[in-house]
């Protein structure tokens, strides 16, 4: 077990080493108040709490930040887990040092409809913080690193949750801001949780063929070392194997096993110059063969996280593929710690060039009029998904998702631009507005004043969640009353698929609950809301419907009559429910559900009587239920019902037909954990032909339950249908 003085010995060397004419005493006065405050407090493993803060603090210290950095990551957990105040802290450590504390400050206090809307507001306030201050997400992704390298200690089901929030949040935002070195431990760790046997796999490959791979490295690091000796360039060269994780998405996108993989090689040489840079491309090129498309030049146009390298993929004499990334030792650094190290250069208050953080901004804007469950998803697309970059007229460069079209290019540059666009032009060229634009293209918007604005259709269009929002919007300020029968029309629709009765849902009793649990003030806000692109009415029937099915069951059992014995007729005694259902013309008998077809309430079932372990509940639509129509088996299949008892969890499977893409795995698991289910198995298997079956098991209470988390997993994208599972 880790002690608190390993762990302060080792962050005041740091400090001494990055900090050598500071002085360290407040930072001391903090270790010792937060100390005091967590005292009552144990890790899971039993160490004391102290130990996360100074762990926390040791990997700020070696990002190189300032000392009101070192403060906040020493005090982070105090306002949130401690009877600390901001005032308090301010007082003692600074208003600065405060301001950082509480920005990484969950919102644990707070009240929320759902597990979606709670991490939306998370997220959120982190962004705002962020944007007035970087070093708010640098503390966050601290913490977040030290939780993940003692997940050990998690419970199974908390280590998949957060490995999760990992993989969707934390690892792409490490990679926006150009932190490569904390993306790739992230992920790696995450991936150990996720799909374990997975992880072991590749692990087992590197180190059987360890060996194998330093030799090839060898070969190839002494090759490049004596070219360049010969030309008299100074350079450092090294070569690694990629991270874990690369080599698996690697390996989930290509269908190809690690025995097919050749790519997982990468080498670095770094100098000091960009002439340099330039020079040792030429004589990489000439001493290696170079596979065509795969050259890039992030020197000339750097990433929007500041990374700056060059890349070229080439082919030795052993016909193995590997990466060369060539660049200086200011540009390795910031490769390596990103928006840290561009910070510590500029010696900045802590909040940066505009520019720098123009994704940020445009993350906060995108959560307006959004879904708390469609934003969380969103923030996969505009901080995971690749970039392409393109060019204004002017030369202007213009960072946008992978497979934007000029619609994305235009609401990138103004909202206006966006709502007057009726044609575009690439590279000098018109071309249709669903173009998708290319790395390197030259686009140029063609408004009109007369423009009617956005279409609907440009919502599937459009690949950018900035572009949605503010078409969106437009719709949203524009055509109001459009919108109303639009969005009136599409619930409609919904409730009548799922055999709901308009009236149960406009009941004066029911309605103000209903609205209540939408966030809605009256019906015609929301059907505006579904208008214009806020609110899907899948989603909005989703979450009123087990209301209005209860709602209905009460009012039939209140009309139901009650029937009175004849004098003489002895009262006829209510079954007794096993498991909730109870079998006819049985007074008392064992009761199990099939796993052939996993009944719940709500469906049809039927019994049958097997011999030495009593009823099988069988759905009335199981195959095995053909045995019925046989003469010979008649006597042995029941009448049975469920009972009006307090619901209980009955397990179900569902099998989803999906377009195979990597990450679909991750969002099944998510929408389940949303819907706080109880998740028991899953797991997928890849079709030919570019399609994947995944298994869901787990448990609901009733069918109206099962059928809320159907609708949820069918509105994934690339899900394409549902069925019962049929074990």
């Amino acid at each position: 077990m880790e002690s608190c003085s390993q762990h302060y010995e080792a962050l005041r060397q740091t400090l001494q080493e990055h900090m050598p004419d500071k002085d360290l005493s407040v930072i001391e006065q903090a270790i010792a108040y937060a100390q005091e405050k967590h005292k009552a407090q144990k890790r899971k493993d039993g160490s004391p709490y102290i130990i996360h803060p100074l762990a926390v603090a040791q990997i700020v210290a070696d990002m190189g930040l300032d000392t009101d950095a070192i403060l906040g990551a020493i005090l982070h957990d105090c306002i949130e887990d401690t009877d600390a105040s901001f005032d308090d802290i301010a007082k003692r450590f600074g208003t600065v040092a405060a301001e950082l504390v509480e920005g990484v400050t969950k919102l644990t206090r707070a009240n929320f409809s759902s597990s979606e809307e709670q991490q939306m507001e998370n997220l959120r306030k982190m962004f705002m913080a962020m944007s007035k201050d970087i070093r708010v997400v640098l503390i966050k992704i601290a913490d977040r690193l030290h939780n993940m390298r003692t997940m050990q200690y998690q419970t199974p089901e908390k280590q998949i949750i957060k490995c999760r929030e990992t993989m969707d949040v934390y690892a792409p935002l490490a990679h926006r801001l150009g932190m490569q070195k904390m993306k790739w431990e992230l992920e790696d760790i995450a991936l150990r949780y996720l799909d374990p046997a997975g992880y072991e796999d590749i692990m087992a490959y590197l180190k059987a063929h360890k060996e194998q791979d330093e030799a090839f490295m060898r070969a190839i690091q002494e090759r490049i070392t004596t070219r360049l000796t010969e030309m008299g360039i100074q350079g450092t060269i090294y070569g690694r194997i990629k991270h874990v994780y690369s080599i698996y998405r690697k390996m989930k996108q290509q269908g190809k096993s690690l025995e097919e993989l050749y790519d997982i090689y990468a080498f670095r040489v770094v100098v000091d110059t960009i002439p340099d840079c330039y020079n040792v491309l030429g004589h990489v090129h000439d001493l290696f063969n170079l596979v065509p498309g795969r050259f890039k030049d992030y020197i000339s146009t750097p990433k929007p996280n500041m990374y700056q390298s060059l890349h070229t993929t080439v082919i030795g004499k052993q016909g193995i593929p590997f990466e060369v990334q060539i660049r200086t030792w200011q540009m390795h650094e910031t490769a390596e710690y990103g928006i840290a190290a561009h910070w510590k250069y500029k010696q900045g208050a802590g909040a940066g060039d505009e520019k720098d953080f123009e994704w940020v901004r445009r993350l906060l804007e995108s959560q307006q009029d959004t879904d708390a469950e469609d934003y969380v998803n969103s923030l996969k697309i505009d901080m995971f998904d690749d970039e392409v970059f393109v060019f204004t007229p002017k030369g202007k460069i213009v960072s946008l998702p992978a497979g934007s079209t000029p619609i994305d290019f235009a609401y990138a540059i103004h909202s206006g631009v966006g709502n007057a666009l009726v044609g575009a032009k690439v590279n000098a060229r018109i071309v249709n507005i669903d173009a998708k634009l290319q790395n390197g293209d030259i686009v140029e918007i063609i408004t009109s004043k007369t423009a009617k604005g956005p279409s609907r259709d440009w919502l599937n269009i459009c690949q950018s969640n900035q572009a949605r929002t503010k078409i969106k919007q437009w719709f949203k300020k524009e055509k109001r009353e459009e919108n109303v029968l639009h969005g009136k029309s599409s619930f409609e629709l919904e409730m009548k698929r799922l055999l709901l009765p308009l009236p149960a849902a406009m009941d004066e009793e029911l309605e103000k609950a209903l609205l209540k649990k939408l966030s809605f003030d009256n019906w015609d806000d929301m059907y505006a809301a579904i208008g214009y692109g806020g609110l899907t009415a899948v989603k909005a029937v989703g979450r009123i419907r087990d209301d209005i099915n209860k709602a209905i069951k009460a009012e039939k059992a209140s009309q139901t009559p009650v029937r009175v014995a004849p004098e003489g007729e002895p009262e006829k005694q209510n079954r007794h429910a096993a498991n909730g259902v109870i079998v006819e013309d049985i007074d008392s008998c064992m009761i199990k559900f099939s796993k052939c077809c996993t009944p719940v309430p709500g469906d049809a079932i039927v019994g049958y009587i097997t011999k030495g372990f009593g009823v099988s509940i069988h759905r009335a639509d199981c195959p095995n239920t053909a045995g019925i129509r046989d003469p010979r088996q008649a006597a042995r299949w029941v009448r049975v019902r469920w009972d009006n008892v307090e619901e209980q969890p009955f397990e179900t499977t569902l099998e989803l037909d999906c377009l195979t893409r990597d990450g679909l795995l991750l969002d099944v698991a998510m929408v389940m954990t949303a819907a706080r289910i109880r998740v028991k198995e899953l797991y997928g298997k890849d079709m030919p032909g570019g399609h994947s079956v995944f298994t869901v098991r787990f448990e609901v209470k009733n069918i109206a339950e099962l059928e809320s988390v159907r609708n949820r997993l069918l509105n994934i994208r690339d899900v394409l249908g549902s069925r019962r599972g049929q074990n």
